[in-house]
């Protein structure tokens, strides 16, 4: 496999984990039976639990930019020292964006989305011929 089909699998496998800790958030904020039940009248998340909420939603959103790239870059067969840099950007700075995010770090969080978002763009320029 390659290194930026790793990067993919692993990014996946760090929403599996983040979806997981989100879960375990609700649980413990809003208890398991009415988490179990139709939701209908629980109230919007709070606290620890929101935040899990958004760092989940936020890393899905850099998946769906960074994934059909990747596939795309998988089914051409275009495969570079830029697209797997990319790849490795994505993966790495996503780790730390949730880091960030789960702590509550200001200020240096959003330096990691942008280090993810412009590893995403590597790959990207790399499938349009501008890399």
């Amino acid at each position: 496999m390659s290194v930026e089909l790793t990067m993919l699998t692993y990014s996946v496998g760090l929403l599996f984990v983040l979806v997981f800790l989100q879960a375990l958030a609700g649980i413990r904020a809003q208890g398991a039976v009415p988490l179990a039940n139709s939701r209908d009248d629980l109230p919007p998340p709070s606290g620890f639990h929101a935040r899990m909420k958004r760092v989940v939603d936020n890393h899905r959103e850099g998946l769906t930019m960074f994934a059909p790239l990747v596939l795309v870059a998988a089914v051409a067969g275009v495969s570079s020292e830029i697209t797997v840099l990319g790849a490795q950007l994505f993966f790495y700075s996503r780790v730390a964006h949730a880091v960030l995010y789960i702590f509550g770090a200001p200020m240096v969080r959003p330096l990691a989305w942008t280090v993810g978002l412009a590893g995403t763009v590597m790959v990207f320029a790399a499938l349009v011929g501008l890399a």
